[in-house]
């Protein structure tokens, strides 16, 4: 279909607000927004005949929300799983889409639109503007679910696939999908009139896109800029430029770190030194250690998990890099070396496995009965599941962060969040919201019709087709409530102090105690009820967005909506085929330089041991082994309580409010599956570019660092997929040093207390 030449079959003619778009000659002082922030980023000029339900906009839309759906996907079961974002598709669609605005013919026709009467299209109506690149990118962010990677129910059907070994039909793992992504839209739209259209709910992320819309749409200079010492003028690269030689260069280049020469994905030089000392390696490994020493060569090592550092403001990397600090290299050792806590040494020292009490590695399938639930006998003969040190340590930090969260915003925002929630309800529109005005709203009974469509659908699903899910409908209405509850006072949180806490440990801890032994009816409530408001949240966010950029709301509406559709599709149809025709996938042998490591899903099918199959009481209840790690619930209630009164009584001392616990206790959220390698790279390059870059060479940095980003991330992706498909669907490796062990830390896996055995490990 072609482009309107002015808003859409939707929103047919909207009217301008001035001549010249600019919405400030007719704004009074009170429409000026009241945060300084946006005032300094968001433009209060709009021009309502830009065109935006265009062609192109159709088809780099689709067209990126399935490659980054797909590529996101994909990266998922590999070692180093890439998350590709937005960022990537925003800098790199500005290049094709002014390309197509050159090439593509401006012939206009008459259309007949049943409703609208006769509308002008064209496959080019124009130059390309920032609204279609707007859309393009919510489109794209839709591809990786939000930001987030792939749709987070897919690695439910990973695990009844590939950990469970059992069965879930193509249709139920769809709809599991499509459902817990879309559901939250439902209330969501219902809610924007709380948190979108009031000026003192202002989403700061939002304020980074924008910030880099506006730069990539400012007319491009004539390729000369000021020398810094003021001399004249010296020639510069455009960014078109460097996003091409950028991205050959990262294509290249992984050909040696994902093939050629698979030790540059992790060189530990300590384990090298100290080829048979268990100790050094469990100091110097990357991948298994504590990674001091370690560094790596691959890009892919360097921005998964956590995204890619280029795009993470330094204070965010500085927070996270204390936090890490101290539960990496002085709380851990201390407590592996040192106090031996819950037997430490009889386990690895950083590992997401599941272990007997003599170091063994636990046998899931032996405790699941043909019913899918715990088999209690072989559960007693096996005994008990023993984590290892970091990875108990990990769910008691997240206790405490979840309580933290909740301490922290409201002792030092609640009275903030509370006047700015209050205000808006009272104060007069600002400039945006009158701006957005001018075009048609969503009708309320879009968002009844596809919350009542969806919640039928995930009713039938767990009526219907319960011996695949297990969940029964009393559990999706329970966390279907628990989810609506939160989701308007979080994204109040969020969109005043950028902070959104999480509801996936809350979740999996109520519905293990109320329906125990059931590990896929677990995950599936834990995706209900955390993702339907995750999504949320999300789709606020981008409402947010293009509430700021003035983009129609219906626009908004469809194409996310689309979006998700569309990447949901793909990410279960990358899922089937992955799960099906890689052999072993998730279970390749430690030693092995297979890339299909599945770390995402090994955590994910733990916790459904942990929190569905065994149960929360049987392991962190009061006659549990781990029953001692409630207690940082208490330490995250009353530690910010501490900063809070340490603030009041010392005032003068500004640094004490910097001191967010919070971050602190949740600076190691993602380990595991995230190592200590991909968190020293990443902050080290973080900090190399968002700090000493930033603030020496900032011009660079200004025009080049995010389109540098954008460029080393599709590089990557797109010699991974070639790779598979030119080498790896048939299997061919090179084998050789610096290919048969991917790191040359064997014995960092292995435990370190007296007499216990373990294959390929030293006996103490």
């Amino acid at each position: 279909m072609g482009a309107m030449e002015v808003e859409g079959p939707l929103d047919p003619q909207p009217p301008k607000v001035s001549e010249t778009g600019d919405a400030d000659a007719d704004a009074d002082e009170d429409e000026i927004s009241p945060i300084e922030e946006v005032r300094l980023t968001v433009p209060v000029t709009d021009d309502p005949s830009l065109p935006v339900w265009t062609f192109r906009m159709w088809v780099l839309g689709l067209l990126s929300c399935v490659l980054l759906s797909f590529l996101n996907q994909f990266f998922s079961y590999r070692r180093e799983p890439l998350i590709i974002t937005q960022i990537t598709v925003l800098v790199a669609t500005l290049p094709i889409g002014r390309f197509m605005a050159a090439v593509l013919p401006t012939t206009k026709w008459a259309v007949r639109v049943p409703g609208f009467g006769t509308q002008e299209f064209s496959l080019n109506p124009g130059p390309f503007n920032i609204k279609e690149h707007v859309l393009i990118a919510i489109f794209a962010n839709a591809g990786s679910a939000f930001g987030n990677g792939p749709a987070y129910a897919v690695m439910i059907v990973d695990i009844i696939i590939a950990f469970y070994r059992r069965k879930i039909s193509f249709l139920a793992g769809w709809l599991l999908i499509i459902t817990t992504q879309v559901l939250g839209y439902g209330w969501a739209g219902l809610l924007r009139k709380y948190v979108v259209e009031p000026a003192h709910m202002w989403w700061p992320s939002t304020l980074v896109q924008i910030s880099l819309f506006r730069t990539l749409h400012e007319k491009e200079d004539e390729g000369v800029a000021e020398n810094g010492d003021g001399s004249g003028k010296k020639r510069q690269m455009s960014r078109s430029k460097f996003f091409l030689i950028s991205l050959a260069c990262s294509f290249l280049w992984y050909l040696f770190p994902n093939y050629l020469f698979q030790t540059l994905q992790s060189i530990s030089w300590v384990c090298w030194v100290f080829p048979h000392s268990v100790t050094a390696h469990q100091i110097g490994s990357g991948l298994n250690g504590l990674g001091i020493g370690a560094f790596t060569l691959d890009w892919s090592a360097v921005a998964s998990f956590l995204f890619s550092p280029l795009i993470s403001p330094f204070f965010a990397i500085a927070n996270v890099f204390v936090g890490y600090f101290v539960i990496m290299y002085i709380v851990i050792p201390i407590s592996y070396w040192g106090l031996n806590v819950y037997n430490a040494k009889t386990f690895p020292i950083y590992s997401a496995d599941l272990f007997t009490a003599n170091g063994q590695e636990y046998n899931i399938s032996a405790i699941v009965n043909p019913q899918f639930e715990l088999d209690r006998d072989q559960y007693q003969k096996q005994g008990r599941i023993h984590l290892s040190t970091f990875f108990s340590l990990t769910y008691g930090f997240g206790f405490a962060t979840i309580a933290a969260t909740v301490t922290h915003v409201a002792l030092f925002y609640g009275r903030e969040i509370y006047d700015r929630y209050k205000a808006s309800s009272k104060a007069k529109t600002d400039i945006h919201t009158k701006l957005m005005k001018n075009y048609k709203d969503i009708p309320s009974w879009w968002f009844y019709i596809l919350l009542a469509l969806t919640m039928a659908v995930s009713l039938a699903l767990c009526i219907f087709l319960k011996k695949e899910i297990q969940m029964p409908f009393w559990a999706l209405l329970l966390a279907v409530v628990l989810a609506f509850a939160f989701t308007l006072p979080i994204s109040i949180i969020t969109a005043t102090t950028n902070q959104t806490p999480g509801l996936n440990i809350i979740t999996e801890y109520l519905m293990g105690i109320i329906y125990p032994g059931r590990p896929i009816a677990n995950v599936c409530f834990k995706v209900y009820g955390y993702m339907s408001m995750t999504q949320a949240i999300a789709f606020l966010s981008d409402f947010k967005l293009g509430h700021y950029m003035k983009i129609p709301p219906r626009s908004m509406f469809l194409v996310q909506f689309l979006g998700t559709m569309v990447a949901g599709t793909v990410n279960m149809s990358v899922a089937w085929w992955l799960l099906h025709s890689v052999d072993k996938i998730c279970h390749q042998d430690k030693f092995s330089n297979s890339p299909w490591t599945c770390p995402n899903d090994r955590v994910f099918f733990d916790a459904s041991v942990i929190w569905g199959l065994v149960s929360p009481m049987r392991i962190f209840g009061h006659d549990g082994n781990y029953s001692a790690l409630n207690w940082f619930f208490l330490a995250g209630l009353l530690g910010p309580v501490l900063v809070w009164g340490c603030h009041r009584a010392f005032p003068k001392h500004s640094w004490i409010p910097l001191i967010n616990l919070p971050v602190l206790f949740g600076a190691t959220a993602y380990m595991p599956p995230a190592t200590a390698l991909n968190y020293n790279s990443w902050i080290f390059v973080g900090t190399v570019f968002n700090f000493f870059v930033f603030r020496y060479r900032k011009k660079w940095w200004q025009r080049y660092n995010y389109i540098l980003s954008a460029a080393l991330d599709a590089g990557v992706a797109f010699m991974a997929v070639l790779l598979y498909f030119v080498v790896g669907l048939e299997n061919r490796n090179i084998s050789w040093w610096g290919n048969n062990d991917p790191e040359h830390c064997d014995l960092a896996t292995c435990p370190t207390a007296k007499g216990i055995i373990v294959d390929n490990c030293p006996v103490f």
